[in-house]
């Protein structure tokens, strides 16, 4: 494939995307040149290594429109010169239409300075997410005249109307999405279902090695999660479950940033716990693996928030799993196609503490049965959730890119 391609992120580096940085990653080894194009600018300080692994220039959007107003006149002078500019202001007056936002505005704005400010060498744009990075991607490729493709994972699936989807799935040449839950859905959506697979995003498990783990001894049980403290992961629940077990000797280190910590501390310190939990924030992977070769159990408690959003396949559950760990965790969404009930780890269903607690409690009082659950969940995720297969498959995808361009 001569050229780059452009790939639209909606903010990079990101400790929780690792699994999109892997797949850059994946992609640069396999000979796919790429131009990083974010719509926010970097959150975070840490990074995790597969960030260092990748070469890729990096261009930002105005994450505001108001934060640059000279790019964006700019963007949008260029943009209206350009022969696909029409067609780009009529999809997005229609969506505007029916999402009359600001939201909806800074979409077009951006993707007027994407359009402008993309380097000659690019061919092609592929998008990471089919919310607001997909309308920005949407746009630009129409106002330039090229085509683009998209990678869908969870939140942006399932908060999205199914209107905006059916659109962007009738516009994009392809599409990939990394669970069977999430590909039946958009294919029920397409007109072309075709054009949407089945692509696992899976995980590089290759510089895991699972501890030795012996017998516990008079030490506390040591329960585990990795995840935001947002509605979807079902904290609040866990913290239930976790004062349901109190007169059990245990603690529980989470570790992973968000809006809801400071609440679910006081639900601790509230149910009498507060004191056996250690939150320890956003921390970069070296520390997490840490905490997963010292734990006797990994627990994700995922639910189905208000909004819609919900998880994809975890990847903490795959380096949970990779070390050893048993896991209980939920029913939802996809979790079921890499977790097996009884067989793997243990799930119940969301939004019941009693049950969760009675899970945990099964695994505390069973060491063989925590055993078994561990060594086959490993076994499992390594054999079936490699992630060549994947990006394999993207990157031939995206090199077929020109004659998809052509026809």
């Amino acid at each position: 494939m001569a050229g780059r391609i452009a790939t639209i992120v909606k903010g990079y580096p990101r400790l929780s995307e690792t699994f999109i940085a892997q797949e850059i990653a994946g992609l640069e080894d396999r000979g796919v040149a790429q131009l990083i194009v974010s719509l926010r600018q970097p959150a975070e300080k840490r990074v995790h290594p597969v960030h260092r692994r990748i070469n890729a220039e990096i261009l930002y959007l105005p994450e505001y429109l108001k934060d640059d107003p000279a790019r964006v006149r700019a963007g949008r002078a260029f943009a209206e010169r350009q022969p696909g500019y029409q067609a780009a202001r009529a999809m997005f007056e229609a969506d505007l239409k029916r999402d009359p936002t600001a939201n909806r505005h800074r979409r077009f704005g951006q993707a007027c300075v994407l359009a402008h400010e993309l380097p000659d060498d690019i061919n092609w744009l592929h998008t990471h997410y089919l919310h607001t990075p997909a309308s920005v991607t949407r746009y630009a490729a129409t106002i330039r005249g090229i085509g683009w493709s998209f990678s869908a994972h969870a939140k942006d699936i399932w908060t999205s109307q199914a209107w905006e989807l059916t659109e962007k799935l009738g516009s994009a040449a392809f599409g990939v999405t990394c669970t069977q839950v999430n590909l039946d859905y958009l294919q029920s959506l397409a007109a072309e279902p075709g054009r949407v697979e089945l692509v696992y995003h899976g995980l590089d498990l290759s510089g895991i090695e699972p501890p030795e783990r012996g017998a516990r001894g008079e030490r506390p049980f040591r329960i585990v999660s990795v995840g935001r403290t947002v509605e979807k992961k079902g904290f609040g629940d866990l913290i239930r479950a976790l004062a349901r077990l109190k007169d059990r000797d245990w603690t529980f280190d989470h570790v992973g940033g968000g809006a809801m910590t400071a609440r679910l501390q006081q639900q601790a310190d509230k149910a009498g716990i507060g004191d056996r939990i250690t939150w320890h924030g956003s921390r970069e992977r070296e520390h997490v693996f840490g905490l997963l070769a010292r734990s006797d159990l990994f627990v994700l408690p995922s639910r189905i928030a208000r909004s819609g959003d919900r998880d994809g396949l975890p990847n903490v559950l795959m380096e949970a799993q990779a070390h050893r760990l048993p896991v209980v965790s939920t029913k939802v969404s996809a979790i079921p196609e890499l977790v097996e009930d009884e067989r793997t780890g243990l799930l119940v269903a969301p939004r019941d503490p009693k049950t969760l607690a009675e899970a945990m409690a099964r695994l505390m009082d069973d060491p063989d049965l925590a055993a078994r659950l561990a060594a086959a969940g490993e076994i499992r995720v390594r054999e079936r959730f490699s992630p060549k297969p994947g990006i394999d498959r993207v990157a031939a995808l995206l090199k077929a890119t020109p004659a998809r361009n052509a026809a």
